[in-house]
């Protein structure tokens, strides 16, 4: 008789079906313009289980604008670690205005583990991955938990880790979907301006990609996009898009 299976060989088995859905669509869907990518996920792949993360940073607008034309009543999860810029709080306030968003989801660090871990709120300064699991990694993981997959901004030229960055990627036993992946900066800066759409305010300042204040400051010339977050140190991603949430959306305790 067969051995009933594990709990982690039915995860294994289910990340393995979702890679391979991932690539299939990545293959069928991946080439289109993003617009198309957005509505054909919302309507057909995964029509009811599915939301956008959003940091309401430098480039948000576009990818928040072009849900909002299909529809404004899509889950966004929008992470407060509450460690960010003003203008940025401002800002995403006024892009929900302008798109008229009608469902979005503020996710926060959980309270008892701030407190176990960062007490004093200066983290940062000693452990910026912890700081980030803590205050983003986690949140996020609970955020996205209710859906089969989400949206996101991210594009290929923003970084060199992105270069090449696919459109559809599983995350554990969720897809990830990145509509915008193959713009240029131009593609983007044309779209912002066809659409009259609201810049944030930091981006007059140096700051291509924003994040958290301690941890983010404006671009050096030459630089790419992501070059002013974790100056001097070698972390160029907070862990949201790495292993680290793959790992917590396939706890046991979500």
């Amino acid at each position: 008789m067969l051995a009933k299976p594990r709990p982690l060989d039915r995860i294994g088995g289910v990340e393995a079906g979702v890679a391979a859905e991932a690539a299939g669509l990545d293959a069928l869907l991946g080439h289109l313009k993003p617009i198309e990518i957005i509505e054909r996920s919302l309507r057909e792949s995964f029509r009811g289980e599915i939301a956008a993360v959003s940091s309401f940073g430098a480039d948000s607008a576009v990818l928040l604008h072009m849900i909002a034309e299909i529809d404004r009543s899509l889950p966004v999860i929008f992470l407060d670690t509450g460690k960010h810029f003003e203008e940025t709080l401002d800002y995403r306030d006024a892009l929900v205005a302008d798109f008229g968003l009608t469902d979005v989801r503020v996710i926060k660090p959980d309270e008892a583990a701030l407190e176990r871990v960062d007490p004093t709120g200066r983290l940062h300064e000693t452990d910026t991955d912890a700081c980030c699991n803590v205050r983003k990694v986690e949140p996020l993981a609970r955020g996205v938990e209710p859906f089969r997959a989400w949206f996101t901004g991210r594009k290929r030229f923003q970084a060199s880790t992105r270069a090449a960055l696919p459109v559809f990627e599983a995350v554990g036993t969720r897809i990830r979907i990145n509509p915008l992946a193959h713009w240029t900066t131009s593609d983007q800066a044309d779209y912002m301006r066809a659409h009259v759409l609201r810049e944030n305010p930091l981006v007059a300042y140096g700051y291509l990609s924003i994040g958290c204040f301690p941890c983010t400051q404006p671009v050096q010339p030459g630089e790419d996009a992501r070059s002013g977050r974790w100056a001097g140190h070698a972390k160029t991603e907070c862990g949201i898009h790495l292993s680290g949430l793959e790992k917590s959306l396939t706890d046991a305790s979500l």
